[in-house]
């Protein structure tokens, strides 16, 4: 336990520190880390609000068209870079192993997932043409490119929705900002923004988003006339 101490007071030296040296005392520390705390999780249901309130009716359509795929046998492929392929990867387990009971298996893949062909067409052609490659060798009519960039700018979510649309895929893309390059593209279906410049809260925003649109895709897929009414 003296150890443990020890080894707490070297990388936290502040909680150690005596109340008059001038260190903010442990109290003061852990209400501003409520406060800010608190802050952060006003902002992230405002964020929410906005965006259920802004995408109600297309939320719903989205979800009914992209329920008629799967219901086809059509697959979701997710994309994104960095923290958007983390949540591209979420995405797609999120359809392979619902999170919860009753709900239909659905078929997804991650494209950043397949560290393989991504490293190997960023390296051999380039890093803007890895997510147009795979939807180009794997992409089928009925299947659902399901593309996330923070800023709207991704150069190679750009090009997978460009190639996506040529194969007549369903098309949903989230961003940030104000949509950016994705949102002008003209080759999105639906595109769901979440109005923030700040990286995180459009992350929060993406998973409210995509968690909504999946609940009402499980929804439609079991009840289609009362999702279509």
């Amino acid at each position: 336990m003296s150890a443990d101490r020890d080894f707490a007071r070297e990388l936290y030296p502040f909680l150690y520190a005596p109340r008059g040296g001038g260190s903010e005392p442990v109290a003061a520390l852990l209400a501003s880390v409520r406060s800010s705390t608190l802050a952060k999780c006003a902002e992230v249901m405002t964020l929410r609000s906005e965006m259920l309130a802004e995408y109600e009716e297309q939320l719903g359509l989205a979800a009914e068209a992209m329920a008629e795929r799967f219901a086809r046998g059509g697959k979701l492929l997710a994309f994104g870079n960095g923290g958007s392929a983390t949540d591209a990867d979420d995405a797609a387990i999120d359809c392979m192993a619902p999170p919860h009971a009753g709900w239909r298996v659905l078929p997804a893949l991650s494209l950043p997932a397949d560290s393989a062909t991504l490293t190997g067409v960023a390296n051999d052609v380039g890093l803007e043409s890895v997510f147009a490659r795979q939807i180009g060798a794997i992409g089928e009519r009925g299947d659902i490119a399901f593309g996330i960039s923070t800023s709207g700018n991704s150069a190679n979510v750009v090009a997978a929705f460009a190639e996506a649309r040529r194969r007549r895929m369903l098309t949903v893309a989230l961003t940030g900002y104000d949509g950016g390059a994705v949102a002008r593209s003209g080759a999105v279906d639906y595109c769901f923004v979440a109005r923030r410049e700040f990286v995180p809260r459009i992350q929060e925003g993406h998973a409210t988003l995509w968690h909504t649109l999946l609940e009402l895709v499980q929804a439609s897929l079991v009840h289609p006339a009362e999702s279509a009414a």
